[in-house]
């Protein structure tokens, strides 16, 4: 599933057991290793350290939390895949 050229980003949150989130959101901020990163549509390619901490997604005027711990964060076109050693919704 790919977004629309005008539609949200595609957010996935997977963790070593399972996948905890797969869905639309408008923005994504997320503790990284060295602080936190705000990611909106159009985001430059990259790739960060997930450090510790609270998660945030927001989409559709909802707003999601995810624990999540060590791992990775990758945004490329508007997709944000996280994989992370813990991860779990609040």
């Amino acid at each position: 599933m790919s977004p629309a050229p005008d539609g949200p980003m595609r957010i996935r949150v997977i963790s070593p057991t399972r996948a905890v989130f797969d869905g639309g959101a408008e923005s994504v901020v997320a503790p990284a290793h060295d602080g936190e990163v705000g990611i909106l549509r159009g985001h430059a390619p990259m790739v960060t350290l997930l450090g510790e901490g609270v998660m945030t997604v927001r989409g559709g005027g909802e707003t999601q939390e995810f624990q999540v711990s060590r791992g990775f964060l990758q945004v490329l076109n508007d997709d944000v895949t996280v994989l992370a050693e813990q991860a779990a919704p609040l």
